[in-house]
């Protein structure tokens, strides 16, 4: 463990046991916040219904389906933009303000299309992600080495087996930063639409415990997503760090 991810721990640590401490001795309001020790009882209470088990199982296909869709569009639609670059500028201000627009108003438009249930979450976590995806594919494509490029026309390869072979293995440290996002944005999108707008799946859970004062399950229901989406992270993280190092890069 180097030194930033030790004091990194340390601050989490000194944070938790400050809050625990609080909470007990009743500086903080327990009908606001519980005490960590009971939100980690909470999450292991939750984990054993099977209510809330089918809630989780379908709040991640649901995001693994959000995050597969905007790697793969955001991936191909950014390498289109980095192959037109008229279009590029024309979108550029629109892909700068994307997380200005209220995704969320799009709702009904999409039960309207997709019809109730699963999808219209899909479309939301996608809107979220998929931005995040293009932005680091074109990133990435464009500090690919021209020396790369040229010696992909030298060998007369097509242009899709340039792109496989050639662009996308070049940029994919941009890639994985991008893939980060998108993990964290499918995440909040797909969840918070199930908080305000659908009537199952992880997020709607968390809303029906807050409605009904379950603070142990509401504050459990948190501590397991911010625990599962920092490991996801974590582990994507470990694998840039590894792939840097075999370029020779930090």
């Amino acid at each position: 463990m180097n030194k930033a991810t030790a004091i990194r721990w340390s601050i989490v640590a000194l944070a938790v046991a400050t809050l625990e401490l609080a909470c007990n001795l009743r500086w903080i309001d327990p009908t606001a916040v519980i005490p960590p020790s009971a939100m980690a009882l909470g999450a292991w209470k939750i984990l054993q219904l099977a209510e809330w088990q089918q809630a989780i199982v379908e709040t991640l296909t649901t995001v693994a389906i959000a995050i597969l869709l905007s790697a793969i569009v955001g991936v191909f639609a950014g390498w289109g933009l980095t192959r037109a670059p008229r279009l590029r500028r024309a979108v550029d201000p629109l892909l700068a303000s994307w997380y200005a627009i209220p995704t969320f108003v799009f709702y009904p438009l999409f039960i309207v299309l997709f019809g109730l249930g699963r999808w219209p979450l899909v479309a939301i976590g996608f809107l979220f992600a998929v931005v995040a995806m293009m932005l680091g594919t074109i990133q990435g494509v464009e500090r690919v080495p021209r020396t790369l490029l040229r010696t992909a026309e030298a060998m007369r390869l097509t242009r899709t087996q340039t792109l496989l072979r050639v662009t996308l293995p070049a940029a994919a440290p941009w890639l994985f930063a991008g893939l980060k996002l998108v993990v964290a944005y499918a995440f909040i999108g797909v969840v918070a639409g199930e908080f305000v707008l659908a009537n199952e799946g992880f997020g709607h859970r968390i809303a029906f415990a807050y409605n009904n004062f379950d603070n142990r399950a509401m504050y459990g229901a948190i501590l397991l997503l911010l625990v599962f989406v920092a490991a996801l992270n974590g582990t994507l993280a470990g694998w840039e760090k590894k792939l840097l190092a075999r370029r020779g890069l930090r």
